[in-house]
């Protein structure tokens, strides 16, 4: 075992906190162009909800994208879900449920109809996963050419289901999952919990590479960077109490990020999508199964366009034709941003979170602005450009 030498490990963790420091840059820019409005209490709150809709998509684009697939349907898949919930919660479960339920009282028709729209949803978009999971990984159908069908067989389907008219209403449980918040006292709670699991994750890190040989950070280095995490997450906490508490979407967001993230780094499973992204021949020479990784890759970015188009339909609280619209280039764009390699092989879901942030930062900053909406694109789309310019020049330096 060899503690690794202090200066040298905060060198590589500056090249890897890069994108929190250009974040934080951006931040600090908004916030004096705006005489501090961007970093009022409402003004993050408000940021923070607004990115959990992209975040689950661009949670599952990463994983799509470091097995060097992409997926040009989740924005479409999105906005299909959310017109099937606006649909089931103002035309269909009324009636049926009403039926029924005769002597429910009209909240807890409400809250049935929310929990069957959400199950409903989520199957269809399991299928829809399996389906484009199928053609591509089985049918050997590029991923591209799927993906870019399934888009316009999902919008097409928008506007079947829809009739080309907006859907109205959706119940109160609905908009409450995406408008809601958490009890003050509660966010309290949860951010001292999340510190608590953030020095016994460092801890146990610490001694499983010690129990392994690997090499080790000095004691202090690994302390203050879990407390620097702290106070950001309690500092986070204490200013977003300022406005109504900790946004329900958030909450979510955050679940599956850490479950997806524990799927990626610390299952069989997770394994196998960075070695498929690295190098597809020698994954397949290693026996392992190309094509169902593939399957599964796919139905996990179904499922998480679900939960998109549940939160979208709550958060609108109605089901609208351009739903999702240019979703999954917002997606992509977040995971490029926070590193993920259009290559394949390489990216983190913090990464994309990151990315998706800096994207919702940089529109909602130039949205306080009154910044013309063709220069907040033309912004966007030079980020873009910088992001994958940086890393083609890194891969080709690495190599």
């Amino acid at each position: 075992m060899k503690t690794l030498d202090f200066t040298r490990k905060i060198k590589i963790d500056i090249k890897t906190y890069t994108l929190i420091i250009a974040l934080l840059f951006i931040w600090l820019l908004f916030g004096y162009l705006t005489g501090g409005i961007f970093f009022s209490s409402r003004n993050l709150s408000n940021l923070l909800r607004q990115m959990t809709i992209m975040s689950f998509l661009s949670i599952g684009m990463t994983l799509v994208i470091i097995t060097g697939n992409i997926d040009l349907s989740v924005g479409s898949l999105t906005g299909f879900i959310g017109i099937i919930a606006a649909y089931l919660q103002a035309v269909m479960l009324p009636e049926i449920l009403q039926g029924l339920f005769p002597n429910l009282s009209t909240g807890g028709l409400g809250i049935l109809s929310t929990i069957i729209t959400i199950i409903i949803c989520l199957l269809v978009a399991l299928l829809a996963g399996i389906c484009q999971g199928y053609i591509i990984a089985y049918l050997k159908v590029p991923a591209f050419i799927a993906t870019l069908g399934g888009m316009l067989i999902f919008r097409g389907a928008i506007l079947g289901v829809s009739g080309g008219r907006t859907i109205v209403p959706v119940e109160n449980s609905l908009r409450w999952v995406a408008q809601g918040y958490l009890p003050k006292n509660l966010g309290i709670l949860v951010a001292a919990i999340a510190i608590i699991v953030i020095f016994l994750m460092s801890l146990r890190s610490r001694s499983k590479k010690k129990q392994y040989g690997f090499e080790i950070k000095p004691f202090t280095y690994d302390f203050l960077v879990a407390s620097a995490y702290s106070v950001l997450v309690l500092g986070f906490v204490l200013i977003i109490n300022n406005y109504r508490g900790i946004p329900n979407p958030v909450i979510i967001m955050v679940v599956i990020a850490i479950l997806v993230t524990y799927l990626a780094n610390n299952t069989k499973f997770g394994r196998y999508v960075y070695a498929l992204g690295g190098n597809i021949e020698a994954t397949k020479f290693s026996g392992i199964n190309v094509q169902f990784v593939i399957f599964k890759v796919f139905i996990l970015i179904g499922l998480l366009s679900g939960v998109a188009g549940i939160v979208l339909t709550g958060y609108v609280a109605a089901g609208t034709i351009g739903g999702g619209m240019n979703y999954e280039l917002t997606a992509i764009a977040g995971c490029v941003i926070g590193g993920t390699s259009l290559m394949g092989g390489k990216g983190t879901i913090l990464g994309a979170l990151i990315g998706t942030l800096i994207m919702a930062s940089l529109e909602n900053g130039m949205s306080i602005m009154n910044m013309s909406v063709f220069w907040q694109y033309i912004v966007k789309g030079l980020v873009l450009i910088l992001a994958v310019y940086v890393d083609v020049t890194s891969k080709k330096s690495s190599s």
